[in-house]
């Protein structure tokens, strides 16, 4: 059986208490294999980023146990989580969240760096994602200078460099235009088939349509809907989650 990426066993997170307590996330298990897309959609609210943030150690569970590549979150210090990160998790984000005074190259080198890569390995290894991703001639470019869906797959790029074998995405095409954003799941899908573990939270039936699973999330809670979709406009119909 393929090897699990990511497991999250009876993840719960709450916010506030008393009368303000919010439950974001209830009772969820959720298990992306190597190679595999899941798409975690939902409506506005309903906890897709809360599930990516805690996915990715960004925010800790209320209860409940994350584990990447066999390693659990639980307990380890900050310092030791944002190393996980950096080794192991990539993210993608709908706004992108380059840095606007490095150039492509030095935006994807950075983890790299951060984490005591020598700086001509780190630009080397960034400036051959940009390749694979036909960015080669934008290395030098800053943000404010590359088009949004060239910036979208710096931002791939970046959280690629480095083996990550994990890819967290939040509303990847949102910024996008129809035919650039299927570029963008056309470069995420590459990224599964060379073992990476995807997940994809988001709101649009086509997007989703490109997952090999989609979880829908409602309230908190999540139901499974095995297999990939039978197109788009199933998606729009699905039961209502338990």
């Amino acid at each position: 059986m393929t090897t699990a990426i990511l497991e999250l066993r009876g993840v719960t997170k709450v916010y506030g208490s008393g009368a303000t307590e919010v439950h974001a996330l209830t009772d969820v298990d959720l298990s992306v294999r190597a190679g595999e897309m899941v798409a975690v959609m939902g409506p506005s609210g309903s906890g897709k980023s809360t599930l990516l943030t805690i996915a990715g150690s960004l925010e800790q569970p209320t209860s409940g146990e994350v584990l990447v590549e066999g390693t659990s979150f639980a307990g380890m210090s900050a310092g030791d989580r944002a190393r996980m990160r950096r080794r192991h998790v990539g993210y993608v984000f709908q706004d992108y969240n380059l840095l606007p005074g490095l150039t492509a190259v030095e935006n994807i080198a950075l983890p790299l760096e951060l984490d005591g890569t020598r700086a001509g390995k780190a630009s080397a290894a960034a400036r051959r994602v940009l390749a694979d991703l036909d960015l080669a001639d934008e290395a030098a470019r800053f943000p404010d200078e590359l088009s949004g869906g060239q910036r979208q797959r710096v931002a791939i790029a970046r959280a690629l460099v480095g083996d990550r074998r994990l890819l967290l995405a939040d509303e990847p095409s949102g910024a996008l235009d129809t035919q650039t954003g299927e570029v963008v799941m056309r470069l995420l899908r590459r990224a599964c088939k060379a073992g990476v573990a995807a997940v994809l939270a988001t709101h649009d039936a086509q997007l989703a349509a490109w997952a090999d699973r989609v979880v829908f999330v409602r309230d908190g809670v999540t139901m499974d809907q095995t297999g990939p979709a039978a197109g788009p406009e199933s998606l729009l119909t699905a039961d209502t989650p338990r």
